[in-house]
């Protein structure tokens, strides 16, 4: 029986631009965190252990982006780090960082869409009325929900009607974000000063101190992951886009958004004393809105956060639609999440999905949500971890790969990349370590989420069978002129 029609492989529209792509990374990477949970961040090291934590986080990160920036001009397929995982161990592994990145991708999401009811509240102080319920001490306010599933609503549309369309917001609201925060950042540290940023360290003691800027540290894949929303993407660059320029965006995003993070604590910090900053909801805000007593500088700080908020949220709804339709056309998973729209050449059924997770997830609140995001950082950092391995085990199995851009040193420094990575999952699992998922709620998040993929991997089993290995590195990776080709162009025939 020919197989022709099986192994015919969905194509997604191509129309991302290079611009397109750093928009994309640039503006996943800042969202709304800065504004949201800097408290935190000064709460458990002080400015200058947040600042250091945040700066050897980027550094973590431009390790790992750097084999990205290998790996992604060579194998440029929607999927990123599934078609690393596949062409490197196989299958299974394939899953399960496509699993785990899903579910990392998609608690970025939720937080976006509690987020915006939060947001939006300090400019229409009405949002927070007609409480519904508490969440771990959070209170759900119908209003912030009716946000929630408006802006889930809007971003599954865009998405949904295409990838130009999506590009093209993100573009738009990229740069509309610099240009508010250079506006206020520059008025903050203007009007600053230095004093407010003592004491720089939380801590009572040198071992608090660290303590602190470790568990700010740890949290740094979190708040970093987005430039790896660009592999996710590759495979819809506009025709002539050369794939070697993959890797440049990926570095370039990854120094513009560790500069992004530290002007805005420098600029929080300096604007007002910082142990009175930490006291209000929307510390960020409430910094520069205190000591500038400009109404036109607190618009600015919000609206910087809402668009920051919405590329946020926009680039990483975006991943994890591709990484959804990566292993539904590799038929690891469900097949019907591989297929795309006929009409606007987008993976419907993937951001169908995506969008009603989202709006679920936005109903447990801002207390359950901090746990997804937690559990979201473990399992990036799983991401991270088989991306570096991945590029180890290529290197040594397949050096005949054509590589644009080649990591020099590539054993030092993505092992270096790939003992970060675990010693993030390290420091999130035994017990007494600062930063150990906290029992019960986020450990009955993880369990679940890997006993799904479990479930998931087995009730799979015979959709696999369906298709040889031959056939589904054709559908994953559409090998050209290799011997995979080859045996797949003999096979349809």
């Amino acid at each position: 029986m020919s197989h022709a029609k099986q192994l015919d492989r969905p194509k997604l529209k191509q129309a991302v631009t290079g611009f397109g792509f750093f928009a994309l990374a640039f503006g996943s990477m800042i969202g709304v965190g800065w504004i949201t949970t800097l408290d935190q961040w000064f709460l458990a090291a002080g400015p200058g252990g947040a600042i250091l934590a945040f700066l050897a986080g980027g550094g973590l990160m431009l390790l790992i982006g750097l084999c990205y920036a290998e790996l992604t001009p060579m194998l440029p397929v929607t999927g990123g780090e599934v078609a690393y995982a596949y062409k490197a161990f196989g299958t299974s592994k394939a899953f399960l960082v496509g699993w785990f990145l899903t579910f990392g991708y998609l608690s970025v999401s939720a937080f976006e869409a509690v987020s915006i009811g939060m947001v939006l509240s300090y400019l229409f102080p009405l949002l927070n009325t007609l409480p519904l319920y508490e969440v771990y001490g959070s209170t759900v306010y119908l209003p912030h929900l009716a946000c929630a599933f408006l802006f889930t609503g809007l971003i599954s549309w865009i998405n949904y009607r295409g990838v130009q369309l999506a590009m093209n917001v993100q573009i738009i609201l990229t740069f509309l974000l610099v240009a508010c925060t250079v506006l206020f950042v520059g008025a903050g540290i203007s009007q600053g000063s230095l004093d407010n940023l003592q004491p720089l360290f939380s801590g009572a003691t040198p071992s608090d101190s660290w303590k602190g800027i470790l568990t700010v540290f740890v949290m740094a894949p979190f708040w970093f992951v987005g430039f790896d929303t660009i592999p996710q993407a590759a495979e819809e660059r506009v025709s002539g886009q050369s794939v070697a320029r993959l890797g440049l965006y990926i570095v370039l995003a990854l120094l513009g958004s560790t500069a992004f993070y530290v002007v805005i604590m420098l600029g929080a910090g300096m604007v007002a004393p910082w142990q009175e900053t930490v006291e209000h909801d929307l510390p960020t805000a409430a910094a520069f809105e205190s000591a500038l007593t400009s109404s036109i500088t607190v618009k600015l700080v919000l609206t910087a956060g809402v668009i920051g908020l919405l590329t946020s949220w926009n680039g990483f709804f975006l991943a994890g639609t591709r990484v959804l339709f990566a292993l539904g056309r590799g038929r690891i998973m469900d097949r019907r999440f591989g297929e795309m729209h006929r009409r606007y050449g987008t993976p419907h059924r993937a951001i169908i999905l995506s969008g009603l997770v989202t709006a679920f997830a936005a109903c447990l609140g801002r207390g359950a949500l901090i746990a997804f995001v937690d559990v979201g950082a473990f399992c990036i950092a799983v991401a991270f971890l088989g991306v570096s391995l991945s590029l180890l085990q290529l290197r040594r199995t397949h050096p005949e790969l054509p590589r644009p851009y080649r990591l020099p040193l590539a054993p030092l420094l993505a092992g270096l990349a790939g003992v970060g990575a675990c010693f993030i999952l390290t420091a999130m699992v035994i017990p007494g370590s600062p930063v150990v998922l906290v029992w019960p709620i986020e450990w009955l998040i993880l369990i679940p989420l890997c006993s799904a993929g479990l479930l998931v991997w087995f009730l799979g089993k015979r959709q696999r069978a369906e298709i040889t290995e031959i056939e589904r590195t054709h559908l994953i990776l559409e090998t050209q002129n290799s011997d995979e080709s080859r045996s797949v162009r003999k096979v349809i025939s």
